[in-house]
């Protein structure tokens, strides 16, 4: 599948999610293929955190956190992003039809080529509800322009799933990366004050070039990233 000077939607759910999976990928294509991304962040994180859902308790860090999008977005070289302010691991008491319209509205403005977002399997219910609001945001109906979706891992998440869950991350896309891809990652994840973590943490440094190793060894490359192809239409 060609990627070369494709508009590449990515959406997630959280801040961070827009460069756990698939960041050393998107440096890549922007950088070296010629592609213009734009990350579509749905939840405001954080406020998940506490015992309510307050958001104006976390008023100094949620803004905080929305600077750190653009150090971390901007490390990874997303030419635009859209931030949305949905309820923080709670996306299931959110209509799947007001995120399906988020969905709809963005890819009308941007009118992508590919569209990259969660595994639909993930432990966290907002990455599934993300996933289910993409696919049905993009349905094949005659006139839809969306021919490419692709699902990514999301370390702390997808692999914390338990081992029987019907919905296994099984990867059938990859990517190979480079060392300033995946640097370019790392520094995206550790520009989250509030989110990154120290090894054996999945989101640490040291494990997220682990699993850029891992990925690398099953397709005979120094370093990659994985993907589900959820369709193509050539």
């Amino acid at each position: 599948m060609e990627l070369h000077n494709k508009r590449i939607l990515v959406v997630v759910a959280h801040p961070d999610d827009e460069l756990l999976g698939l960041g050393a990928t998107i440096h890549r294509l922007v950088h070296q293929q010629g592609c213009t991304a734009r990350a579509v962040i749905l939840g405001e994180g954080l406020t998940s955190r506490a015992d309510m859902r307050k958001p104006e308790q976390w008023t100094t860090e949620l803004a905080v956190h929305r600077a750190n999008i653009g150090r971390a977005t901007a490390a990874i070289g997303y030419h635009s992003t859209g931030v949305y302010d949905f309820a923080d691991n709670r996306f299931d008491s959110v209509d799947l039809l007001d995120l399906v319209k988020v969905v709809e509205q963005e890819k009308e403005s941007f009118q992508p080529d590919v569209i990259f977002t969660h595994h639909g399997g993930d432990t966290n219910i907002d990455h599934r509800r993300t996933f289910e609001a993409v696919v049905t945001g993009t349905r094949p109906v005659p006139g839809e322009p969306m021919r490419t979706i692709l699902a990514c891992e999301t370390p702390s998440s997808t692999e914390w799933q338990a081992a029987n869950y019907p919905n296994p991350f099984l990867p059938n896309f990859f990517l190979a990366v480079g060392e300033e891809d995946l640097a370019a990652k790392i520094a995206g994840m550790e520009a989250y004050e509030f989110e990154k973590r120290v090894y054996p943490h999945p989101r640490s440094p040291e494990a997220l070039r682990i699993l850029a190793q891992r990925w690398g060894i099953v397709i005979g490359q120094p370093l990659a990233e994985a993907f589900m192809l959820i369709r193509h239409i050539g």
